[in-house]
């Protein structure tokens, strides 16, 4: 019983924060007790249920085990995709992930790491003996890893700021955020390029408000070739120090019930709101923007945090650049922009902010079949109907992350704050958000529900489609990737609940009322493949 309850919470916690294992494991345990109750009276009756719910118990608990198996790979191989995701668009040499020691290269605080780590390891290596021998190799792997390179990790980093880490002393706390990376002998090749620039000096000086500096040791410019006579803008480069900067205090305690922050870069392609910093807890980890990792926290100064990074961070790229350097995962909605000319599109629609995209991965679009996919690709009256498909999919103006909503001002009189006020980041119990955003599919909204327990945020579209990577951060907004292709309903309410393979003539009937009437033509004849 108590492997079972171990094994469901590590399920929901691998399963970004789903509570359902959490309350179906509590569910059977309470059952399970309920049948010991009956020890003392019905003997009988009470030995049949007794009987029947171990059973049930022991055969939920074979399900847990394949299920933590299945989440495991499933984290592994998410790693392995979203890493090289973000790291490809910026630009930047990804750090070698194949060393173990790389698991404990930041912990927010020595001792309380090193307990809670070291009993959360032993608890669950303990509990889960009867889980298949891979699944104990990787937690004592883990574990052993965790255990041995704490200390070396804390003597590396610890003199990165006058010799103390910021989770046990605060001596840069008389200090502002220049003078402390200025000191650093860690960070001065960053420090050196925050001096050609006034503006950033006064601003890491500054003490109106508290700033959280992403700042990169010096071991991350080794690799930036040097050519004088091809040096970067002085605009591009005040760009990319302010993007280093987050507006407001976010320690690491607070950083862990974040996904996104906003930064010092101001974007005129999101209507000059700020762009903002994809953070996220994994088993490595703490990583930002999917590339870059933190190797050093805490570190506070009078007017804000310090976090050292592994490697720069660059502004990321327009929503379609983005998704241009991953055609192994978006080639077929790459093939639908292209094929229906959804670019000249959207450049002839008035955008004063910017847009959130749902993403359909190819595997989204093999799931609606070889017939839908040759209607709509392979006749030019199924590219009529694929172009109404993929206006489902976009929202101009409106850029929502998992945390943070932008309504452009000047396509929107009142803009609604849906999510919590900062302060309220970090309280616990379960939280939802609905948000209706208008795609450009004519009276057509999609319905966007967002539930957040603690740090873990589940983002459901239409009620049926879940969002498989979050806040893909853009120059011009935001990308959401989906595993189902979006499909409007045919009445006022949610989107379409198809869930396995779309007829041709059904999914003509969902996109028909939507077929721009300027491009219509003579009907050509289709048979189903």
């Amino acid at each position: 019983m108590i492997c079972h309850v171990t094994t469901g919470l590590m399920v929901c916690i691998l399963w970004e924060g789903h509570w359902q294992p959490v309350l179906a494991t509590v569910i059977a345990t309470f059952m399970l007790g309920f049948a010991i109750l009956f020890k003392t009276r019905y003997k009988k009756l009470r030995l049949y249920i007794y009987h029947v719910l171990l059973i049930l118990d022991l055969i939920g608990l074979t399900i847990w085990s394949l299920v933590l198996a299945h989440i495991f790979c499933r984290v592994i191989m998410r790693l392995s995709a979203t890493v090289p995701f973000a790291a490809a668009a910026a630009a930047i040499v990804i750090p070698d992930l194949g060393n173990p020691n790389s698991w404990a290269d930041f912990v927010p605080s020595q001792d309380d790491v090193r307990d809670s780590v070291g009993g959360f390891v032993s608890h669950v290596k303990g509990n889960l003996d009867s889980l298949a021998a891979g699944i104990e190799d990787v937690i004592t792997s883990a574990g052993d890893s965790l255990s041995h390179t704490l200390d070396s990790a804390f003597q590396d980093e610890a003199s990165l700021f006058g010799g103390h880490h910021g989770g046990h002393h605060r001596k840069g706390e008389n200090q502002t955020i220049y003078e402390l990376i200025k000191e650093s002998d860690y960070t001065s090749k960053f420090a050196a390029i925050v001096d050609e620039h006034e503006s950033i000096v006064k601003l890491l000086n500054s003490t109106k408000t508290n700033y959280t500096l992403f700042v990169p040791i010096n071991s991350a410019f080794e690799h930036i070739p040097d050519h004088p006579d091809h040096k970067p803008s002085k605009e591009f480069v005040e760009a990319l120090l302010k993007y280093h900067v987050g507006v407001g205090l976010y320690p690491a305690g607070r950083i862990l019930a974040t996904h996104t922050l906003p930064t010092a870069l101001e974007e005129s392609a999101l209507g000059d709101e700020a762009q903002r910093l994809r953070v996220r807890v994994g088993l490595t980890g703490v990583r930002v923007n999917f590339y870059d990792k933190v190797v050093g926290a805490d570190f506070f100064a009078k007017n804000g945090v310090i976090h050292a990074v592994r490697n720069i961070l660059v502004p990321p790229p327009h929503v379609g650049r983005l998704l241009s350097l991953f055609p192994s995962k978006f080639s077929t909605f790459l093939l639908a922009l292209e094929k229906t000319k959804f670019a000249d599109f959207v450049h002839s629609i008035p955008v004063g902010g910017g847009a959130t995209v749902f993403a359909p991965s190819n595997t989204a679009f093999e799931r609606l079949g070889p017939g839908a996919n040759a209607f709509l690709f392979n006749s030019e009256k199924g590219l009529k109907y694929l172009k109404a498909l993929l206006k489902y999919h976009m929202a101009i103006n409106e850029t929502l992350y998992s945390d943070a909503l932008y309504i452009d001002k000047k396509h929107k009189s009142s803009p609604v704050d849906v999510f919590a006020a900062d302060d309220d980041i970090e309280a616990d119990g379960l939280r939802h958000y609905h948000v209706d955003l208008p795609s450009l599919l004519e009276e057509k909204n999609i319905a966007v529900d967002i539930t957040r327990w603690g740090g873990f945020i589940d983002i459901k579209v239409n009620g049926y489609v879940h969002v498989a990577i979050q806040d893909g951060v853009a120059r011009n907004g935001v990308v959401h990737v989906v595993d189902q292709v979006l499909l409007p309903h045919r009445s006022p309410g949610k989107g379409e609940a198809i869930m396995g393979e779309v007829d041709v003539e059904e999914l003509k009937q969902i996109l028909e009322p939507f077929i721009e009437k300027a491009d219509e033509s003579a009907d050509e004849e289709w048979t189903d493949l």
